[in-house]
């Protein structure tokens, strides 16, 4: 057994994280079944020559018997502020052996106390200007200054951190290198509460002499426009905030700050907004700015700012370009316009190589799809321009592609304003926080497999920062809603810990005092935007939104075994609670709120919806109150359940267990939320079946209903009818969308028909991922990767595929906090066979499917089931054998003769 892939905090080697306890994880590997940890040890020490002599100067846990190798609590001597630390572990298998000591690992602290920072709020103020958009249009220049300033390194450098951040968006150089690959940064926060800082190693970018730290800045969500809220939300102009700790070789050390020293000037961009665009005017680019030697004898000094938020350090993966796609086909509109498909809608811009007269304009516009004369469809942006402009210098080769915007796209069509201007080539960006990949998941079916390719791109394009609805208009809210019906969709497809644990800070930031959570987050200006529309929706609660405040954090814990989630925020959750008890009448919530936002043919009562998710939020607070040992609580919130589930039965289900609105959403939120008899259960499945079969074998639900929809069948024994749901190509459908070049996500079942062609434009994102939250289903079910009920982080797995709709085979894996767990059933004229593989230190319990019960078909690794020492078979529930395996790799087969 070897001990590898050491996190701190979920991540590798993490730079300037301010917790003070931090906890470690680690994962094992092992070729022979069955195995685990018995017991471990943990070394930490400031310099790594201690730990390559396995001495824990800060801490050594010793030998701790236990099976824990994830969320392991730092327990040394307290940590201080900017200090470099490493680690390792040792580990004991399940025979008492111990392995090898693991590769050495690494965290560096922030600033724990405020009176660390030095640094102050520096930037550019003056008047902003006028420019002329495309059409004719005034716009408001945003300021998006140079700042810099040179500073003298007297000895050769030991190590050299940079701690940085802005009220808006940077990038930074020392000595004209970029000190990361990361975009917008610090990321969208409550900036008037809490700003993330960065922590960069920046040794190797400096020397000794003279050395220059230069930023470009941007107004970001600070300054620019949010959604269609407008601007300055937070404030008027960008800040930046800088300090530098340098330690020498002869044990001294210096800190540079930004303050009134440093010096500024206007740049080439002269707009940046995250939802309009860029205009970048190579012309005005001053050649050697971010260097040492250039002379800035003619630019201002800067302006300080005063501000009183929080400083943290940077809690989500950064964003950068992941992924870049050459276009798929390209045709010429005229001339001098030619647009470029990517054949896939994503996130992010285009990098352009061109050459051409100093003047000339190249005008690039974005959008999602093509109208009916093969023109670019922008209608759906409704404000936002998603046009960047590049003024060519003349240089001989000239490159352009954005930093302080971003676009929702599949199309980009590219104008030049002469013959002479040529582009030489035209790439795709994708952006988005750099969340790392954990699942996949492919079938026979090549529709389920676009539909599965779709979920993930709707995912990754609609996070960045925060987990935005869409990545186009003028919108890109951190919708809470949309959040908590895709999370355990996206918690398959990518490592989403670290991202929605800052996503849970934002909300907390902006919870009201009377307990209710607001519907994005942040907030941003939206709350007096609808109040100065009388509130249309009655969003004093929000159902379904709001619930998110309880619903992410718990799955977080059920995907991640994360109590510190729990914890930590549990007052904010007790608060959501009291706050709808409070506004409910007798356990009954009033029509508030979206409802099953965007169904199709089916109006499903506000009440009966917004009752089932306060039922559903007080069980969710009763199981983590006994999470966390708080058994007087849960008990408390149990009881409460039970009465909100009995004033839901009188209020809205009638003797014949039929349900207020008659709807497939309300059966489906009655049922999973557990709000019915076992009998009235029975009746409202058949009432779902019978509801899908009067619409030809259609759904209805909306953003609320369809999360639950497949997983309900299933539970109601009508896998069948899911997999025919799931297949349905005929509107509304999944596959309808797909027919018609969907890929990703919409945000409306008819965001385009045959019929009717595009939707309202002003509402009508082709990016949207709450639709694609059936992707739990399909790991859950087609593939069959699973937690055990009440057993959270994956430590005790299930493997239960269910086959059907013709589908021959399919393969899910996904990389858990303990490793990777796989699951691939094939089907064949044969025989039924299933290849299991279970990771290091877990466990699993894994349904076979057997001919009519008959263990006599049943072979595991080449043996009679009954004879497999490496299995133990427990018996069959219906037609599915129950084996309990360890770790390793099994392959499971049953014999149709």
């Amino acid at each position: 057994m070897r001990v590898l892939n050491l996190k701190t905090e979920y991540k590798n080697n993490p730079l300037g994280i301010d917790v003070r306890k931090p906890r470690f994880g680690w994962m094992l590997q092992s070729h022979i079944r069955s195995q685990g940890q018995t017991a471990y040890r943990i070394i930490v020490a400031s310099n790594l020559a201690d730990i390559q002599e396995r001495h824990g100067t800060v801490w050594d846990s010793g030998k701790v018997v236990s099976d824990r190798n994830v969320h392991v609590e730092y327990d040394g001597i307290a940590l201080r502020s900017n200090t470099l630390y490493y680690w390792a572990v040792q580990a004991w298998d399940r025979t008492g052996n111990p392995t090898a000591w693991s590769e050495s690992a690494l965290f560096s602290t922030g600033l724990f106390h405020s009176k660390e920072w030095l640094a102050k709020w520096i930037g550019m103020t003056g008047p902003s200007t006028e420019w002329m958009g495309e059409e004719g249009l005034s716009r408001t220049t945003e300021l998006c200054p140079y700042v810099r300033k040179k500073f003298h390194m007297r000895r050769p450098i030991v190590r050299a951190t940079v701690f940085s951040s802005a009220l808006g968006l940077y990038t930074l150089q020392i000595n004209g290198k970029r000190v990361s690959e990361d975009y917008f940064a610090p990321g969208w926060t409550d900036y008037n509460t809490r700003v993330q800082y960065q922590t960069y190693d920046v040794t190797s970018l400096l020397k000794t002499g003279d050395n220059v730290a230069a930023a470009l800045l941007g107004s970001g969500w600070y300054a620019g426009h949010v959604a269609s809220i407008g601007k300055y939300q937070y404030g008027t102009e960008p800040y930046f905030l800088f300090q530098l700790h340098v330690e020498y070789d002869d044990g001294s050390a210096e800190c540079i700050v930004s303050d009134e020293s440093w010096k500024t000037s206007e740049g080439p961009l002269s707009k940046a907004d995250i939802i309009m665009g860029e205009m970048y005017d190579a012309r005005r680019e001053q050649a050697g700015w971010c260097e040492p030697g250039f002379n800035d004898s003619e630019w201002e000094s800067v302006g300080v700012k005063s501000h009183t938020a929080k400083l943290v350090s940077q809690v989500d993966p950064p964003v950068r370009i992941t992924e870049e796609i050459t276009p798929s086909r390209q045709y010429k509109r005229s001339e001098m316009q030619t647009i470029y498909d990517l054949g896939q809608n994503i996130a992010g811009w285009v990098r352009i190589v061109l050459t051409g007269p100093a003047g000339s304009k190249v005008t690039l516009r974005y959008g999602e799809r093509l109208d009916q004369d093969s023109g670019l469809y922008m209608a759906n942006l409704r404000g936002a321009l998603q046009t960047d402009i590049y003024i060519l210098k003349g240089d001989k080769t000239e490159a352009y592609a954005p930093q302080f915007t971003y676009h929702g796209f599949q199309y980009v069509e590219i104008t030049v304003s002469s013959e002479e201007v040529a582009v030489c080539s035209v790439v795709g960006q994708v952006v988005h926080s750099a969340l790392a990949m954990t699942g996949s998941l492919i079938t026979s079916n090549p529709m389920v497999n676009r539909l599965q390719s779709n979920i993930v791109w709707s995912g990754r394009d609609n996070f960045l920062s925060v987990p935005t609805d869409c990545p186009q208009r003028d919108e890109r809210w951190g919708w809470t809603g949309d959040s908590q019906v895709f999370i355990r969709t996206a918690s398959y497809n990518m490592d989403i810990a670290s991202f929605f644990r800052k996503y849970m800070i934002d909300m907390m930031d902006a919870q009201q005092p009377n307990g209710n959570f607001h519907i994005v987050n942040p907030e941003g200006g939206l709350t007096r935007y609808l109040a100065s529309l009388n509130d249309p929706y009655n969003l004093k609660l929000s159902p379904g939104w709001g619930d998110a405040g309880v619903i992410i954090p718990w799955t977080l814990y059920q995907v991640y075994e994360d109590h510190a989630i729990l914890q930590e925020h549990y007052e904010s959750y007790r608060k959501w609670i009291r706050f709808v008890l409070d506004v409910s009448e007798d356990y009954i919530v009033g029509e508030y709120g979206f409802g099953d936002w965007l169904s199709v043919g089916a109006e499903t009562p506000k009440d009966v919806i917004a009752t089932a998710y306060f039922a559903y939020s007080t069980s969710i607070m009763a199981n983590i109150s006994k999470a966390l040992g708080k058994e007087e609580e849960a008990k408390s919130y149990t009881e409460l359940f039970g009465k909100i589930r009995s004033a839901f039965n009188e209020a809205f289900v009638g003797p014949d267990g039929r349900i207020k609105g008659d709807t497939q959403a309300a059966y489906v939120l009655a049922i999973q939320m557990n709000l019915l008899s076992t009998e009235n259960e029975r009746r409202a499945i058949h009432y779902l079946v019978e509801d899908i079969e009067n619409h030809g074998g259609h759904l209805t639900t909306g953003f609320l209903g369809v999360s639950y929809l497949l997983p309900v069948l299933t539970r109601g024994g009508r896998t069948d009818v899911a997999y025919r749901l799931l297949l349905q190509d005929t509107f509304p459908s999944w596959g309808y969308s797909i027919k018609h070049g969907a890929t990703t996500i919409w945000e409306r079942w008819d965001g385009w028909t045959e019929e009717h062609g595009f939707q309202d434009p002003g509402m009508n994102s082709l990016n949207h991922y709450s639709l694609g939250s059936v992707g739990e289903w399909l790991y859950r079910t087609v593939a069959g990767i699973d937690a055990a009920p009440g057993q959270p982080g994956f430590k005790q797995i299930v493997i239960r595929p269910m086959p059907g709709g013709e589908l021959t085979y399919a393969r899910g894996e996904f990389e858990s906090i303990y490793g990777k767990i796989i699951s691939h059933w094939e089907l064949s004229e044969d025989n039924y066979r299933l290849n299991v593989t279970i990771p290091v230190n877990t466990t699993a319990t894994v349904y076979v499917k057997a001919k009519n019960g008959n263990y006599a078909s049943l072979f595991v690794n080449g043996e009679p089931a009954l004879q497999a020492a490496v299995v133990t078979w427990t018996g069959f529930e219906g037609d599915q054998a129950v084996f309990h395996v360890g770790s390793g790799e099994y392959e499971f087969i049953c014999y149709r003769t």
